[in-house]
């Protein structure tokens, strides 16, 4: 339950900004420099959301199937991706402030593998129906 929780906070925090809120904010005449800041701002807190939830998810994994399933698991890819993606906008972000396609290069790789982890099943979870034990 706690996987899936942190997944929904996360994935679609991400894409909600972009595909509901700046849009949105565009649509009922805010100045164009103003949805930038906004973007600027909310991009920056949810990357950092997203990276403690990816923590948050990487034990549940490792709780769940061990610590080799970071590595062996394509969710354990996934999660690693995501968090070397976070930290890839993190570092951009502060040293290279006006390397703004890197950021939204690094927000991206977010935000699709975020899109693919949420195909993959829950750990723990096998996909079937549970049979009653007698």
């Amino acid at each position: 339950m706690l996987w899936q929780l942190s997944q929904m906070l996360w994935v679609g925090g991400l894409w909600l900004l972009h595909i509901g809120v700046l849009p949105a904010l565009g649509l009922i005449g805010l100045a164009p420099l103003l949805i930038d800041e906004v973007d600027g701002l909310l991009s920056a807190l949810l990357v950092g959301f997203a990276a403690a939830c990816v923590m948050l998810q990487a034990l549940v994994l490792i709780k769940a199937e061990g610590l080799g399933s970071l590595w062996r698991d394509i969710r354990g890819q996934l999660l690693l991706m995501a968090l070397y993606a976070c930290a890839m906008f993190c570092v951009v972000r502060v040293w290279l402030p006006e390397a703004l396609r890197w950021q939204l290069f690094s927000y991206l790789v977010l935000g699709f593998s975020g899109l693919v982890l949420v195909m993959q099943p829950a750990p723990g979870w096998s996909g079937r129906a549970r049979e009653a034990r007698p």
